[in-house]
């Protein structure tokens, strides 16, 4: 027990002595956007509830009713005992939102990637990772033992190469990505990327957790991903949707397979019925108000434009700092300021490019963008 405490603590010194230790800080959300945190009243810009769900009262009546009908969890995996009848109408409407056939939901949108991509990759295969994607798109390709390659982030013209170089070697190819990323805030090239997938007789999949519910292509005013030719589309319900949990959108067969094959879903206990009721429920208010769905990328848009930056490309705006000791420092003088907004280091994002990652929600007022936004500029970007 000694050598494992000592390695425990020479790990922890090396940590902080790159300024990299991180910490768990108690924070009370007291409404959608406004948090307390060591005794100060915030505005979070850190937190992913993009359309403030979290918090809407047709979301959380609906959770309360599905606790006073089915309890507080699920009581084994769905496989077991654990399918409650919520699940059907949610996977029913999110095939709906992403035109597919069906869909899959799982305990988190970590849970899905870790389980679909092993699920159909393996040691013969070959999967192609954008290089910025979320780490639980690279755990689940490490996790298929089939041959991973990394191409140049958005870059199509290196995944091209690296289809025709290596593609006759393997038995089939898999193509992973974020349809908008995690910490940049950009989106994938996502019809370019299925062309080439088709021109290759490769999967394409793309995890949709920062798109769904804000932007045009995934909220339902525009054609769904599945009509683009994307099989595999992956996601969560814990960002826009304001719930917790994860799914899969692809055809009656893939998902009939996923139900079988992958490890997260079947050896998993289900999510409690609160939380697919209420993913339900945030389903319904998309559906009846694009007004407020449009809201988070016009803010990122309104702060990007004061501060100087480029334009939003979705509700994550970075504001890259450099070293993570910067960033922190950077972080902690906008919290004097009565903003919350996390630095982001390494190993998250590179060496090197330590930030500021700001989330802009619906209920954020305009006032404050416009604050922070000067703040920002004058501080940060001279």
């Amino acid at each position: 027990m000694r050598s494992l405490e000592e390695f425990a603590a020479e790990k922890l010194r090396e940590l902080e002595v790159r300024h990299l230790k991180r910490g768990l800080v108690e924070t009370a959300r007291v409404d959608g956007v406004w948090v307390e945190r060591g005794g100060k009243r915030l505005l979070s810009f850190s937190c992913n509830d993009y359309l403030n769900l979290s918090q809407h009262p047709a979301q959380r009546e609906a959770a309360i009713a599905a606790i006073k009908r089915y309890g507080t969890g699920a009581g084994a995996s769905r496989l077991v005992t654990g399918n409650h009848p919520l699940y059907a109408e949610l996977e029913a409407r999110l095939a709906r939102l992403k035109g597919t056939e069906a869909a899959c939901v799982f305990g988190s949108g970590y849970l899905a990637n870790i389980g679909v991509i092993p699920a159909l990759a393996g040691a013969q295969d070959l999967v192609l990772v954008d290089e910025l994607a979320h780490a639980c798109i690279w755990a689940g390709a490490r996790m298929s033992g089939g041959a991973v390659m990394s191409f140049r982030h958005n870059d199509t013209a290196h995944l091209a190469a690296l289809l025709a170089k290596h593609c006759a070697r393997h038995r089939r190819a898999l193509i992973a990505t974020e349809r908008v990323f995690s910490m940049d805030g950009d989106r994938a090239p996502v019809e370019a990327m299925a062309a080439l997938a088709r021109d290759h007789d490769a999967w394409l999949l793309t995890d949709d957790a920062h798109g769904l519910g804000v932007l045009g292509e995934s909220r339902g005013s525009r054609p769904p991903d599945g009509e683009c030719g994307v099989p595999l589309q992956l996601g969560t319900l814990s960002k826009a949707l304001g719930s917790y949990g994860g799914y899969l959108c692809a055809s009656r067969a893939v998902v009939e397979l996923i139900r079988n094959r992958a490890r997260s879903l079947v050896y998993s206990t289900g999510l409690p019925p609160a939380s697919v009721a209420a993913a339900i429920a945030a389903l319904d208010i998309i559906a009846r108000e694009p007004g407020l769905t449009a809201l988070p990328l016009a803010k990122a848009t309104r702060f990007t434009r004061l501060a100087g930056l480029a334009e939003a490309q979705s509700p994550i705006v970075p504001v890259i700092i450099g070293e993570a000791r910067a960033a922190l420092e950077a972080s902690r003088r906008l919290e004097a300021e009565g903003f919350l907004v996390v630095a982001i280091r390494p190993p998250t994002v590179r060496e090197g490019t330590a930030r500021l990652r700001l989330s802009f929600c619906a209920g954020h007022p305009d006032a404050e963008i416009d604050r922070l936004a000067r703040l920002v500029r004058d501080r940060f970007l001279q």
